[in-house]
């Protein structure tokens, strides 16, 4: 220890004091004369044995920040001596220095000797004083000032007794000794040297106990993001994909009731891969925080404190729960912790002072090393945060698939197994938008975190929260950077349209109800802000202002002194007490109303000239009216009116200006079928005795010309008869009309095979056209001179010119026709046909002559079937007979030959007849 001798010689106010000090063994002599309002001090400090002096003058402010020196020279240092004079007394003290700083420690202080130093002082009312006084130096500053200069009590004059002390302002405490002899002892503080944080932030300076120096501490702050990533205390970053609520931080010994910090994640993907953070969940004592995400991916949340919706700002119970920015933010002052979280990403702020080595969970320990970061339950170190991540999960009843204990199921890689192109966003990282964070804040770990969301949720602009993320810890820094204006729309961030987004905000936007926002604040948050030009009006009342006056439940901003009528309340803006002064609002005297006619009730209207004093108006219910309409005879209809001043209607019979038939209604114009021989319809006369319109009918003229084929007949009950069809008109190929009477068949005069016919089924004449097919015919093969017609005149026929045909089956097409349903189309039919032995005898025996017939049959047949069309429009199944195989049969020769000639001639035509009518029946 260093001790000096200080004189001080005083004559006036306005005197020149001239200090004097001998130091052993101080090599180097420094004269610092401080800024005050006091008359200048020239001060000479001498050093024995350096012969040398040197003179610096005193800042004129005190510097912002404190020194750090790692120099063990001792060192002279001028100070104010903060105590009651009647003028300022400069003293020299010497102090070394030295400091200890621990690598892996979160905090860092500094030392000094202690030092001794007697001061003498005068006044120009008294001799000289001498005093006496022992200087003790602590090892910490005061982070709000580094001056070495302290302030000057403002009494003029001291009496104190023996062994009585006081503090003075800058932590300076004075004892009086005896009779004007005071003991001082100023704490000094020498700034610690800057540690270096783990988790790559800046240190923060930290009061000590004393309250009047102060060391650096490293602060417990966590994050989390995307699907998701995590940063712990530490600064140790890794992603886990859990579906499942999580301990993010709890107190390894417990010291605060009912304190933690939990995350419940949800799959955020169709495939269930990945999750994202969608609750956050905060307890601490008898409360319970939970900020939920409500739409996914998304910045929008809501607040509910122990299940129940709350307004922010939220304040009870030692804690208190606000917006900041884009955040929710909950704080509790007694911890000076606080979280926050916005939807896609949450931040934990802990004192390490106060959870230093005490926290556990998937944001790890606190303890400025990462090397147990992935920390079990059970005090073991993971291999990897991933694996300890899953033994942090929690019960969680809305979540029956997740059960603590359960083997986890392993997420995706944090590297993409399949290369995916890199975003443009994620880029922004590492460019320039960021760079002027880059020195405080690495972006390689955020950079890795986007480029896996951009690959795994390419569609979801999840990457947008790695830049949200990494912007707002630079803001903790100190950094602010406008980024979402580069990101062209996919991270833009819209505002209400009373607000405008700003990337570089106040934590805590000032409001007419707040206090004055500190200037020295360098942190800076986005969000949504009044424009410029109006602020807040409070907290809790979103409403931008240009003046601070009133703001009620109706959200409209008021000035001082307007007054203004809400909720039917009279109500005056005034400064100061509540702000807006309410009485109920007072109705003028309204006549008394009365409501005595028939159906007239009494209601209570708004009143357009002053809305919160109804009036008495009479209103009409029908309902209440006891007059029934009446019912009207045919033609007539009721009318109703209201008289003027009266509610119930009066009612009466009019005429409908119709005709009346038979107790039916017809409008003018209309027909009225009055009998079937006369046309009558409803004129627009009106029967001046019965009041209705009048019938006007004539006699049907009856037309008896018909159609060829048609007679005109007398129908039965009808004043006029109608022409019948009686006959078939048929248009022949030449353009020819043909009329045939049913029953009737002819042959075109032009070609024989085709044949006309008109036949009667159930009252329908039917005309046909029926087209003969004949057979292939070749002359080639006939016997000169046998060449014939068929009876039917179409087809020729011969005799063989070699041996005669054998009895065989010959095809044929032709319509089936059954009980007058005809086939659709010509069906294939077989029949049998061919020449067999036949021959006549003379038998002596017998004498006469013996006859051999034999006959051209059918040897095997089938049944086929085959659909009818009927003339009723509906189908029948027939079935018909269909030769196989033909040969020749006996038979018998009793009829004569003359007989059998003319039998065989008639058959065939009747034969033929048939097939035709048959055709023309169904064509």
């Amino acid at each position: 220890p260093s001790s000096t001798t200080l004189t001080s010689v005083r004559s006036t106010p306005s005197s020149t004091t001239t200090t004097t000090a001998t130091s052993v063994p101080t090599p180097r002599t420094t004269t610092a004369v401080p800024s005050t309002p006091s008359p200048t001090t020239p001060t000479t400090t001498t050093s024995v044995p350096t012969p040398g002096t040197t003179t610096t003058p005193a800042p004129s402010t005190p510097s912002p920040s404190p020194s750090t020196s790692s120099s063990s020279t001792p060192e002279i240092i001028t100070r104010t001596a903060p105590f009651p004079t009647t003028g300022p007394l400069t003293s020299t003290s010497v102090s070394p220095q030295s400091f200890s700083t621990s690598p892996m420690s979160t905090t860092t202080s500094g030392t000094t000797a202690t030092e001794s130093f007697t001061t003498t002082s005068g006044t120009t009312s008294r001799n000289f004083t001498t005093i006496t006084a022992t200087t003790t130096t602590s090892g910490t500053v005061s982070p709000v000032s580094s001056s070495t200069s302290g302030p000057t009590a403002t009494s003029s004059s001291v009496t104190t007794g023996g062994s009585e002390s006081w503090w003075l302002c800058n932590c300076t405490k004075v004892i009086c000794i005896e009779d004007n002899i005071v003991q001082v002892i100023p704490v000094i503080c020498n700034p610690p040297p800057k540690p270096t944080c783990a988790n790559g932030l800046s240190p923060v300076q930290v009061i000590d106990e004393d309250g009047c120096c102060w060391h650096w501490e490293c602060d417990c702050y966590c994050t989390g993001w995307g699907d998701p990533h995590y940063m712990t205390f530490d600064g140790l970053y890794y992603s886990y994909q859990g579906n499942c609520t999580y301990v993010l931080v709890e107190e390894i010994n417990k010291k605060v009731d009912n304190f933690g910090v939990y995350i419940d994640n949800y799959h955020c993907d169709t495939r269930d891969v990945v999750s994202c953070p969608r609750t956050l969940i905060v307890r601490h004592e008898t409360q319970e925080v939970r900020i939920a995400t409500v739409k996914p991916n998304t910045l929008q949340v809501e607040v509910t404190v122990n299940k129940q919706a709350v307004a922010l700002p939220y304040k009870k119970f030692g804690l208190s729960i606000y917006e900041s920015g884009i955040n929710r933010v909950v704080e509790i002052p007694e911890l000076k912790m606080n979280v926050t979280y916005n939807g896609l990403s949450f931040s934990i702020r802990m004192p390490y002072s106060l959870f230093g080595n005490n926290t556990h969970g998937q944001c790890g320990i606190c303890n400025n090393n990462t090397a147990d970061d992935c920390m079990l339950p059970n005090g073991e170190i993971a291999e990897n945060c991933e694996t300890m991540a899953d033994h942090w999960q929690v019960v969680d009843p809305s979540k029956p698939q997740c059960s603590p204990g359960l083997s986890p199921t392993k997420g995706p890689s944090t590297t993409p197994t399949v290369p995916c192109k890199e975003s443009s966003i994620c880029e922004l990282l590492l460019g320039s938008v960021f760079e002027p964070c880059h020195g405080f804040v690495r972006p390689e770990k955020y950079y890795a975190a986007c480029v896996f969301d951009s690959c795994v949720l390419p569609n979801l602009d999840l990457e947008c929260s790695s830049l949200q993320i990494y912007a707002a810890t630079c803001a903790d820094q100190s950094v602010c950077i406008d980024w979402r204006s580069h990101t062209n729309g996919v991270c833009s961030y819209k505002c209400p349209s009373h607000k405008e987004y700003r990337a570089c905000g106040p934590i805590k936007e000032m409001t007419c109800t707040s206090s004055q926002q500190n200037e020295t604040s360098t942190q800076q948050i986005e969000g949504c802000f009044c424009p410029n030009g109006t602020m807040l009006y409070d907290s809790s009342v979103d409403v931008c202002v240009k003046t601070c006056g009133c703001v009620g439940v109706d959200k409209i901003p008021r000035e001082f002194g307007e007054e203004f009528t809400v909720d039917c309340q009279d109500c005056i803006c005034l400064e100061g007490g509540n702000g807006i002064v309410c009485k109920p609002h007072e109705c003028a005297k309204q006549d008394k109303t009365s409501c005595d006619g028939e159906g007239f009730y009494a209601v209570n209207e708004v009143n357009s000239e002053d809305p919160c004093c109804p009036i008495v108006t009479c209103k009409c219910n029908t309902s209440l009216c006891t007059t029934k309409a009446p019912k009207c005879k045919l033609g007539f209809e009721v009318h109703s009116y209201i008289p003027s001043g009266q509610c119930c209607p009066v009612y009466e019979c009019v005429p409908k200006r119709v005709c009346v038939h038979q107790n039916a209604e017809f409008l003018p114009n209309s027909s009225v079928f009055v009998d079937k021989c006369q046309n009558c319809f409803c004129t627009n006369e009106v029967n001046v005795s019965t009041q209705l319109n009048i019938i006007s009918c004539e006699h049907i003229p009856c037309n008896t010309y018909c159609e060829p084929g048609y007679e005109h007949q007398p129908v039965k009950g009808e004043c006029c008869g109608k022409c019948v069809q009686t006959k078939c008109v048929i248009h022949t190929a030449n353009s020819s009309d043909l009329i045939l009477s049913p029953g009737e068949f002819k042959n075109d005069p032009y070609n024989n095979c085709t044949i006309y016919s008109c036949v009667n089924i159930h009252d329908q004449l039917i005309s046909s056209t029926s087209e003969i097919t004949c057979p292939a015919f070749n002359e080639e093969s006939c016997k000169p001179g046998t060449i014939t017609f068929l009876p039917n005149g179409c087809c020729r026929t011969c005799a063989p010119l070699d041996s005669p045909t054998p009895c065989s089956v010959r095809e044929r097409k032709d319509f089936i026709v059954y009980k007058g349903c005809r086939s659709i189309d010509r069906v294939v039919m077989t029949e049998c046909e061919g020449t067999c032995g036949t021959f006549s005898l003379y038998s002596a025996e017998a004498n006469s002559m013996e006859h051999s017939c034999s006959c051209c049959r059918e040897s095997r047949t089938s049944v086929r079937e085959v659909e009818l069309k009927c003339p009723t429009g509906h189908s029948i199944s027939h079935k018909y007979m269909y030769v196989e195989s033909c040969s020749c049969q006996d038979t018998e020769c009793s009829i004569s030959q003359s007989n059998e000639l003319q039998n065989t001639e008639e058959n065939d035509k009747a034969s033929t007849l048939n097939r035709i009518k048959r055709a023309i029946s169904l064509t």
